[in-house]
């Protein structure tokens, strides 16, 4: 008999077009089988595969989680053939996936610095919203038992992170996470504005405390935390300030898990009163990092196929090597996380 899966809660971060990545990812867990999915927590790109899988999972399982991410994936290629922002036939050439010398992001950067969205677009006109609308249905989604789910967006006047339950999602909480303020106006529920969750919770954890049965959590980062060197051009600049920002809340989370980890070892906090959550991180910085943060924009079919066989690969080594520790122990070293080391694998 094969093996109980085991039940695992899933982080997943917003990050544009590399949110494809993830999508490889929960594919290659999908059709492994060995773990099972008791929770997610999604941000902005994360947000969008989470509720794609829940709808998909609530209609046929895995199986039908798996296609209906495919499909969701695809019409964002498809989305690409009709669009300007496309890299250059020089970029093509030399294998730059960014968008960087494409004359229409560059004036579209430009006019973001100057100019709001209220001013620039002020119909609210969104090409995403449109998919996501004709290809979510969200009320398979608020069906979906299968697995506790938790999506991200931040309150524009308190500051603080809201977390919406899949029981109340709606197409305008997942835009909400997923709401750029310099690209689109903040969309409003219940009078209340809200922007993308990436700046309080990318992806917020607290929310798996005591819902979902299992204190493992395995992170999806796609976001580089560490990046060696000062930026020196005014783009590279903006582009590391909003790698740390939407970074900050993720560190901040893992290093009170961490500190209430130390303290239940060092017999300070009972173990009956406080759970040691066990974290877990997938990640391939290694091919992530030099594709730079104008490749976000990028939903060309091949980049983002790129990006799925790379999450599928990277996940697929990562529980050949971790798949012990689930339910164990942490798989990671989170004070090497945060001295600038890296991911580091537990002893």
């Amino acid at each position: 008999m094969a093996p109980k899966p085991k039940p695992i809660n899933l982080a997943l971060q917003g990050g544009g077009a590399h949110g494809a990545f993830t999508w490889g990812v929960l594919d290659r867990i999908l059709e492994d089988g060995r773990l099972q999915i008791a929770g997610i927590s999604g941000t902005s790109a994360g947000a969008m595969n989470a509720v794609v899988l829940a709808d998909g999972f609530s209609r046929d399982g895995p199986e039908g989680g798996r296609a209906a991410l495919e499909h969701f994936w695809r019409c964002m290629g498809n989305g690409a053939k009709q669009s300007l922002m496309i890299r250059t036939p020089y970029d093509v050439l030399t294998g730059n996936w960014g968008l960087e010398n494409n004359p229409m992001y560059q004036a579209l950067d430009a006019l973001s610095r100057v100019a709001s969205p209220y001013q620039v677009n002020p119909m609210n006109i969104n090409p995403l919203r449109d998919l996501v609308e004709k290809n979510i249905d969200f009320n398979m989604v608020r069906r979906c038992t299968a697995f506790k789910l938790f999506i991200s967006a931040t309150n524009v006047e308190s500051g603080n992170v809201k977390i919406f339950p899949r029981e109340e999602l709606t197409v305008d909480m997942v835009m909400a996470s997923a709401c750029l303020p310099h690209l689109y106006k903040a969309v409003e529920i219940d009078g209340v504005p809200y922007w993308d969750g990436g700046y309080m919770g990318n992806p917020s954890l607290f929310p798996f405390h005591g819902k979902t049965g299992t204190d493992d959590i395995v992170v999806i980062q796609i976001n580089p935390i560490e990046r060696k060197g000062a930026p020196m051009t005014p783009q590279d600049i903006q582009n590391r300030m909003n790698e740390i920002s939407f970074n900050s809340s993720l560190i901040k989370e893992l290093r009170g898990i961490d500190f209430v980890d130390r303290l239940i070892r060092q017999g300070k906090l009972s173990a009956d009163e406080y759970c040691q959550v066990r974290v877990h991180i997938v990640e391939n910085q290694a091919e992530l990092k030099p594709l730079g943060a104008s490749s976000k924009m990028n939903v060309e079919w091949e980049f983002l196929t790129k990006l799925r066989d790379l999450g599928r690969d990277t996940v697929t080594r990562w529980l050949d090597e971790n798949f012990a520790a689930i339910g164990e122990r942490s798989s990671v070293d989170l004070r090497q996380i945060f001295q600038g080391i890296g991911a580091q694998h537990q002893g």
